[in-house]
């Protein structure tokens, strides 16, 4: 067989998580893109700058901090015990949580580049129209913004396959639960089962490449940002 059971099993595990953290990034980040599109605040840049951190620092750096709030003692982790939901680190749903915090600079800022593309021209017709601005957003900037929400989708859902450092460090190695693909290579190498890891990186590699591929003949120039693993 070209890949085992866990292999696949660890494919499945990395599409569901990716399928997730897309969905739900395309719920949070679309009022953080328009209001960081429109907003004349003051604070555009600090929150600009925050959504924008998972960028440049390192993975093992925002899972740190990520394991440490999801803790016992954390924030989150006082939260989910109050709630009754128990401790989220070593668990899918703590990948997802940290994946959102990791991706999300992927999902808004394509979203807040298409947004600001719109201008204001549009809304203001809407508006004397007698369009009220949530009719408007939903009549007119999202339409407009549709290129915008499937590279933001693509790019989302591409990062969040490709994760490595955050999800080691919150989900841990647990098969079914947390192995995704990336850590099953990860296990291959270390075990010098190179066979094994060449046939699951070989088929990582084509996914990327088709997924980028997509994204390029769809707008070319769209990819802007770099990942940092």
């Amino acid at each position: 067989m070209l890949l085992s059971d866990t292999d696949i099993q660890s494919i499945w595990l990395t599409i569901k998580l990716a399928v997730i953290v897309t969905l739900i990034l395309l719920v949070v980040g679309t009022p953080i893109a328009w209001w960081l599109a429109r907003s004349k605040s003051r604070l555009k840049g600090v929150f600009g700058a925050v959504v924008a951190m998972p960028l440049v620092l390192p993975p093992s750096v925002l899972g740190f901090y990520l394991l440490l709030a999801m803790g016992p003692n954390g924030p989150v982790g006082h939260l989910t015990r109050v709630l009754g939901i128990g401790a989220l680190p070593f668990t899918f749903w703590g990948l997802v949580l940290a994946s959102v915090f990791y991706s999300l600079p992927f999902m808004v800022q394509p979203l807040q580049s298409a947004f600001e593309s719109i201008g204001d021209r549009p809304l203001e017709v809407a508006a004397t129209l007698g369009a009220s601005p949530l009719d408007a957003f939903f009549t007119v900037a999202l339409p407009l913004a549709r290129p915008g929400f499937l590279t933001a989708s693509i790019l989302t859902f591409a990062h969040t396959v490709g994760e490595f450092g955050v999800v080691l460090m919150i989900g841990g190695n647990i098969p079914g639960v947390s192995r995704v693909a990336s850590v099953q290579i990860y296990d291959h190498v270390e075990a010098l089962e190179y066979a094994q890891a060449h046939r699951m990186a070989a088929v990582m590699l084509v996914f990327s490449f088709l997924v980028l591929l997509a994204l390029y003949a769809w707008r070319p120039g769209a990819l802007k940002m770099t990942r940092r693993d």
